[in-house]
């Protein structure tokens, strides 16, 4: 009964500690990169391609959560697609706001993220992948 709780709270991402769930975007160089890394793990891995599968916003917010950031720091804001339609300075003060843009637009979805169990992790380089399956494959 203690997992029904959990997944309660968790919401719509299941967490589990035997596999890893990898959001990433299948057009981008890292995204390319760090999924190498993550299939060399000793874990199922539960690959997330957002150029291919859409993303709720639940899902977006509950990965921000994890992360513990503001939604709009999963975004590119640099990136063109972005910049051209909503600038280069955006004000968007609503958190609901940056969840559709990331639901209408998940190109612009800045680096990959990997979730093993209740811990998330931002990918800025594939290395990153290694560090976090370090302490967890010994």
């Amino acid at each position: 009964m203690e997992n029904s709780n959990l997944m309660d709270d968790m919401g719509v991402i299941a967490t589990n500690k035997r596999e890893l769930k990898f959001y990433y975007n299948s057009a981008s160089a890292i995204g390319k990169q760090a999924l190498g890394y993550v299939k060399a793990s000793n874990k199922k891995v539960l690959e997330i391609d957002v150029a291919k599968t859409k993303v709720t916003a639940t899902q977006w917010s509950e990965l921000a959560d994890l992360l513990n950031i503001p939604i709009k720091d999963v975004i590119n804001t640099e990136h063109p697609d972005f910049v051209s339609k909503y600038g280069e300075n955006p004000d968007i003060p609503d958190e609901n706001d940056w969840l559709h843009i990331l639901e209408k637009n998940p190109h612009v979805f800045q680096n990959p993220i990997v979730v093993n169990g209740d811990k998330a992790i931002r990918i800025e380089t594939p290395s990153d992948i290694a560090q976090m399956l370090d302490g967890e494959e010994q």
